[in-house]
């Protein structure tokens, strides 16, 4: 018997997925991964190439990408009392602050000791699970810049928790978009990461290129809470957009979004006209997007806020069949995964 949908309701976006179908590994080289390509006008199903991409864009289409830049975010430590944590930094907050989340029991107070002779001091514990620390190196309080060069020294690139494997040398390179240029996100925005060099000369040669930042946040991995998705309380990520994409984006130029992040940052221009700030949009069925016109997107969780973006460009029933579709053709899943492309 076919189950009840209603696109307002968490549970009906959930799907089964083998776990032989989560990506471990990227594709080497990163085009070579698979392509989903959906038509609406036409419901055309076809299933390509990445690399095969500039075939089915639109001739006169903008591409925009997401230009932040993945840290090593993770680091491992060890308490004054010699007990191990693992720390993954989410976000600067204001006053050389930090959201982060830390494996092993900290309180408000508790000292944190690196190597390269840093040490954080948790200052605040909020209720999302979340602390708030103060980083130090020779006594000294270090700002996001200060910050940076240390975590590239002995941190670790912040593979998703479903990856469930030790970073390596290679995911210094596949975890990380091309294009990225802005030190920021502590998760890659994962449709960008199937771009190659020859790829992109290729396509700019009859797209216009456009960027926007948006520092993904460990909030992306964050589930939904609460059973009717209109009662979700999204997490909010800071982005900036340059001149020349807002004004590009006051046009009427058609638009590839070159994944999730970047919807949600556009979309968000499109309902505010604030340049930068902070982006909590929530798009699903009941808020679908109104100035992207094409969605170039990996395949998502199931009941996450990024399928319920996927559903508001072609509604829930034609997503959850897409994926039903996907996983019988072998398709590989989220970040490390095949993409798809809504046109």
């Amino acid at each position: 018997m076919k189950r009840k949908l209603d696109p307002t309701l968490v549970s009906s976006y959930d799907y089964e997925l083998p776990s032989s179908a989560i990506a471990k590994y990227p594709a080497n080289p990163p085009d070579s991964a698979k392509l989903l390509v959906y038509e609406r006008e036409t419901q055309k199903i076809t299933h390509a190439i990445f690399r095969d991409l500039p075939q089915f864009l639109p001739k006169d289409v903008a591409l925009v990408f997401n230009d932040t830049k993945v840290i090593k975010a993770r680091i491992f430590g060890k308490k004054e009392s010699g007990g191990k944590i693992e720390l993954l930094l989410n976000r600067p907050v204001a006053d050389k602050r930090f959201s982060v989340f830390i494996k092993g029991r900290v309180k408000k107070g508790t000292k944190l000791f690196f190597d390269e002779e840093l040490e954080a001091q948790v200052v605040e514990l909020l209720l999302d699970g979340s602390r708030i620390v103060i980083f130090y190196k020779d006594g000294k309080v270090l700002t996001f810049e200060e910050l940076l060069p240390i975590l590239e020294k002995i941190g670790h690139v912040p593979l998703p928790p479903y990856i469930d494997r030790a970073d390596s040398k290679e995911d210094e390179i596949f975890y990380q978009p091309l294009f990225a240029q802005k030190p920021g996100a502590v998760a890659a925005p994962t449709a960008s990461l199937h771009f190659t060099k020859e790829l992109l000369a290729k396509l700019q040669k009859e797209h216009p290129f456009f960027s926007v930042t948006l520092h993904v946040g460990a909030g992306t991995f964050k589930p939904v809470e609460s059973e009717k998705i209109t009662e979700h309380s999204m997490h909010s990520e800071y982005y900036e957009i340059p001149p020349a994409t807002c004004a590009m984006l006051d046009s009427k130029q058609p638009i590839l979004a070159v994944g999730t992040t970047v919807t949600r940052t556009i979309e968000y221009y499109a309902r505010t006209k604030r340049c930068f700030g902070e982006c909590d949009l929530f798009l699903h069925p009941k808020n679908p997007p109104i100035r992207v016109n094409h969605l170039l997107t990996n395949f998502h969780l199931p009941k996450s806020t990024l399928i319920m973006l996927v559903a508001s460009f072609i509604g829930l029933e034609k997503t959850l069949e897409l994926y039903e579709i996907a996983i019988k053709e072998k398709y590989r899943f989220f970040s490390y995964g095949d993409a798809m492309l809504i046109i």
